[in-house]
């Protein structure tokens, strides 16, 4: 870092006060004060590692995955015998001081701030897609309808489908739950759905158990966002080599995990997923 003044950070003092914010996500003063430095600082740092991890967003989050599309499928097959799957997908709900700008945008269905953030994982615990820019009362169909992989998938440019909750409408490429399964085929899809989905369920717990800044970002909106992009690719970082995750993510009561009703949208995916329960299931 140049600087006209004397006692400039190094490169790895600045990213290790950006981390050690990242990780345990308290007050930057508090940072600045196990760090001996000032609270401008630990702001800048924090400001600076998360723009440059942002620019690698492409490098470290690309869907389907880096690897081939065949391995994605298989890995996912093995977690409960569902066919074609190339990610789950889920909303989550990362909570954030009041804005002053547009500041009821944000307010969600629980009633406080936050930024809603869609998250796609594969059976690796990879997230191969984030999309974080949008307000807390933004649903979590919405969001999927207008993020550029609805279009490409759209256009047929990726052969496998998506498995979402019913917040989302059941389309050719994103299978929801049959909303009340019949004995037999439909209660054995249901039961595998689920069992896969969980994976990314399990992701996101385990996103925010590595960085406890998501529990509560004190920036601006703009700023939270990149926030949430850099744990995200620092999360893929780890989870490529392996890191251990600091603790096991609880998967089955998030607290900012809402449960909308489902979308109105004409449902054509039915006869796809019909197709499946009948060739996978019966």
């Amino acid at each position: 870092h140049v600087t006209h003044r004397g006692h400039a950070l190094s490169s790895l003092h600045i990213i290790c006060i950006a981390l050690r914010f990242l990780a345990n996500g308290s007050f930057l003063y508090n940072i600045g004060d196990a760090e001996h430095v000032s609270k401008a600082t630990v702001c800048r740092a924090v400001r600076n590692v998360t723009v440059a991890l942002k620019r690698l967003l492409h490098s470290f989050v690309v869907f389907p995955g880096h690897r081939p599309t065949r391995f994605i499928k298989e890995g996912c097959h093995k977690i409960a015998g569902f066919p074609g799957v190339i990610g789950c997908i889920d909303g989550t709900h990362i909570p954030i001081i009041a804005p002053s700008v547009n500041e009821g945008d944000y307010v969600n269905r629980k009633s406080f701030h936050s930024i809603n953030v869609q998250i796609i994982c594969d059976a690796a615990n990879i997230i191969t897609n984030v999309e974080a820019k949008w307000p807390g009362s933004v649903h979590d169909s919405q969001i999927f309808r207008e993020c550029t992989l609805s279009t490409k998938f759209g256009h047929g440019e990726f052969t496998g489908y998506l498995l979402g909750d019913r917040g989302y409408p059941c389309l050719p490429y994103l299978l929801t739950p049959y909303s009340d399964p019949e004995p037999g085929p439909q209660q054995r899809y249901n039961l595998a759905h689920c069992r896969t989905r969980a994976r990314v369920e399990m992701t996101i717990g385990m996103l925010k158990a590595r960085f406890q800044c998501l529990q509560r970002l004190r920036v601006t909106p703009e700023r939270a966002c990149d926030i949430i992009v850099a744990c995200v690719i620092l999360h893929n970082i780890a989870t490529i080599r392996g890191e251990h995750c600091p603790s096991e993510p609880n998967i089955s009561s998030d607290p900012n995990h809402e449960h909308p009703d489902p979308p109105t949208d004409i449902q054509d995916g039915s006869a796809v997923r019909d197709t499946i329960c009948h060739n996978h299931f019966f």
